[in-house]
């Protein structure tokens, strides 16, 4: 391997502020280019080879454009000057995070690594039936948007007829669409006809099927059922505001039901809503079904109505969330990070560290990540689920999101405050960076490194 320049020392004769920033996406993206433009030299460290997360491992690929735009953009603040980019490194086992944080001898580090565990599906033996009928959320998607690539090695899952999927936000709506375009397709490529998986994504399957004379009982298929504990009303497709006046609120409501109603109409998946998991059923060690309870909504919370029933069905796909993985050295409060201070994510007893994006929400989806500052219309959102008959949600999500630039500014400010590195202990930590660099293969370049990372039909 040819010899890697070392990173450029810092420039400033005063000394610049240096910091590490945990993941390279859309959080940590914006952060890291914010901080550049204020003179900070910055440190991302980024688990995967390409640093951009869930827009390529989350956002399903029919989103063709806004994908491509979230690309350009986070790659664009990556390659500004004064920030040095570390693929391939997880912090937690790649690196120590205690020691990143106490010893390298950063001004600060930002957590926006995001979430990516999936909440654990709430019922007896659940882990258990892993890979065995029980399949998660997000390795699904990431199946799903890196299949057709010629060097994917990771999980395959096969698509199927009569899959019950247990969620009720914006990605559950992913997976019931992914199932129902994939076994379409499949079922008219059995009858000889091919259909791209963007036709039917943006016209509908009906449009679609009704062009060839085809209604979708003749397909021989059923379709998947979305099964949620609360009312459709109560789906956070559109985000309600805080302290929202009734009349708001109640045209919130109601929006929410018309466009889960619009995506069953487009894609012809079902919905069952008022129904909670209880236990899946077990036949020669696979799952075949789920037991549920029916449900009822008192007082904005769900109770047990008293009634139970099963479905049987192909495999379960669990879609309730995702969280922040574990990472050694951070304590955590339930599911998520044990922060002290949730508007800069501040952790107990690192008074340097600072926390952006879905690290901090707990969630796991762009839309969520997107909402972190600001509230996302419905149009936006219908956009978003392919409702509106265009890929407008290219226009109306793509760019900085005015919150989180707010909070990137506000953690600049807090790092404006801290004590600078000495020169020599800038030399340290480049020195160090320039070691785990090489250790990975990067020679330097960010636009090189992802020309000789990213596969010729990567999506």
């Amino acid at each position: 391997m040819a010899a890697m320049p070392a990173p450029a020392a810092p420039a400033d004769s005063a000394n610049p502020h240096i910091a590490a920033v945990i993941g390279g996406a859309t959080a940590g993206a914006e952060v890291a280019g914010r901080l550049a433009g204020r003179g900070v030299r910055v440190v991302v460290f980024e688990m995967n080879p390409r640093p951009y997360g869930k827009i390529e491992d989350g956002l399903p690929r029919w989103h063709e454009g806004l994908r491509r735009k979230e690309y350009e953009n986070i790659a664009s603040k990556l390659a500004r000057p004064g920030v040095e980019f570390v693929p391939r490194t997880r912090v937690g086992a790649d690196l120590d995070f205690d020691e990143l944080c106490r010893d390298w001898g950063f001004s600060a580090v930002v957590l926006a690594n995001g979430a990516w565990r999936d909440r654990p599906l709430p019922v007896p033996g659940a882990e258990e039936m892993v890979g065995r009928g029980l399949i998660y959320q997000n390795p699904f998607i990431i199946w799903f948007n890196h299949s057709g690539e010629s060097d994917y090695a990771g999980e395959r899952f096969e698509p199927q007829d009569d899959v019950l999927v247990v969620g009720g936000g914006l990605a559950s709506i992913d997976v019931v669409k992914v199932l129902m375009l994939e076994t379409t397709r499949a079922a008219l490529a059995g009858r000889g006809i091919r259909a791209e998986m963007l036709e039917l994504e943006v016209k509908g399957i009906p449009r679609v099927l009704a062009q060839h004379g085809i209604a979708f009982g003749d397909l021989g298929l059923s379709g998947c059922t979305l099964f949620y504990r609360r009312r459709a009303e109560d789906m956070p497709l559109v985000e309600i505001p805080e302290n929202a006046a009734a009349k708001l609120r109640d045209k919130m409501l109601t929006a929410r039901g018309r466009l889960l109603q619009k995506a069953m109409d487009k894609y012809l998946f079902r919905f069952e809503p008022l129904s909670a998991p209880e236990s899946l059923i077990i036949k020669e060690g696979r799952v075949a079904g789920l037991r549920l309870q029916r449900t009822r909504i008192e007082n904005g919370r769900v109770v047990g109505a008293g009634e139970h029933y099963e479905r049987r069905g192909a495999y379960v796909i669990s879609s309730i969330g995702s969280i922040p993985e574990p990472i050694p050295g951070i304590g955590m409060k339930g599911e998520l990070f044990d922060f002290s201070d949730w508007e800069i994510g501040r952790l107990p007893g690192y008074p340097n560290l600072f926390s952006v994006g879905n690290v901090v929400t707990g969630k796991g989806n762009i839309v969520a990540s997107r909402k972190h500052a600001g509230q996302v219309c419905e149009a936006a959102i219908e956009s978003f689920l392919g409702l509106s008959g265009e890929h407008g949600a290219e226009a109306q999500l793509a760019g900085a999101d005015p919150a989180l630039a707010a909070r990137a500014e506000a953690i600049a400010d807090e790092i404006g405050r801290a004590a600078r590195p000495s020169p020599q202990a800038a030399q340290a930590i480049f020195e160090r960076v320039r070691a785990r660099q090489q250790a990975v293969g990067y020679r330097g370049d960010l636009q090189s490194w992802l020309a000789e990372v990213t596969p010729p039909d990567f999506a």
